[in-house]
């Protein structure tokens, strides 16, 4: 599909998923003549594809676009709402679905036209799995851009879940625990927006934590 108009709709500013903006914009132009970045939904325009990404904002003019696409990580219904990512890397899975939906009144339950996993080995910290994610949000789009036609979407069926939004408390270090048990907290935490800390006599300690390569 050639010639669309297509806009990618971010307003969250403190977003992860700005540092590839310019990467998800040249991908798009590749096979596509227009892609717009915009940074709040009042700047939506008509047009033929509106893509929600790391949104905190409930986008309601569904009618202004042909097609309104989000991204969710997890297997819906299950796992609706905030951080999916990083809670399922709490609970333990190493396998975490993708899903390219539509975009619906409710959060997270509109139709689904493509699911995908990313797979973790289980070292990885938070800036390699959010790469990972990019990447397969990227490979979803374009798949969809790129049809000779617009696939048929799947409603979503089965209970749903959803997860809460995560605070500056979640980050918080239990010191009486081994470091091996904490890993997937570790490394799930954000050294910049929200470190891991811990509380130890009166006093507050940040934790950061990187990864050296051989």
């Amino acid at each position: 599909m050639k010639n669309l108009k297509i806009q990618i709709l971010i307003d969250n500013p403190n977003s992860w998923m700005w540092q590839y903006v310019d990467r998800i914009e040249s991908e798009i132009l590749k096979y596509n003549s227009y892609c717009e970045i915009i940074d709040k939904s009042k700047k939506v325009k008509k047009g033929d594809i509106l893509i929600l990404l790391s949104c905190e904002q409930i986008f309601k003019k569904l009618n202004l676009n042909k097609f309104n696409l989000v991204v969710h990580a997890s297997n819906l219904p299950r796992g609706k709402g905030f951080s999916p990512v990083t809670w399922q890397v709490l609970e333990g899975k190493n396998k975490i679905p993708i899903c390219l939906l539509e975009a619906d009144e409710k959060v997270d339950s509109g139709g689904i036209f493509f699911k995908d996993y990313i797979e973790l080995e289980g070292h990885e910290l938070i800036n390699e799995i959010r790469e990972k994610q990019f990447f397969k949000t990227l490979e979803l789009i374009t798949r969809f851009i790129n049809g000779k036609d617009y696939p048929k979407k799947t409603l979503q069926s089965g209970v749903e879940s959803f997860y809460r939004r995560r605070n500056k408390e979640d980050s918080i270090i239990d010191t009486n625990q081994t470091i091996s048990s904490l890993f997937n907290k570790l490394r799930t935490v954000d050294n910049i927006r929200y470190p891991a800390y811990f509380n130890f006599k009166g006093y507050k300690y940040l934790i950061k934590i990187e990864k050296i390569k051989n």
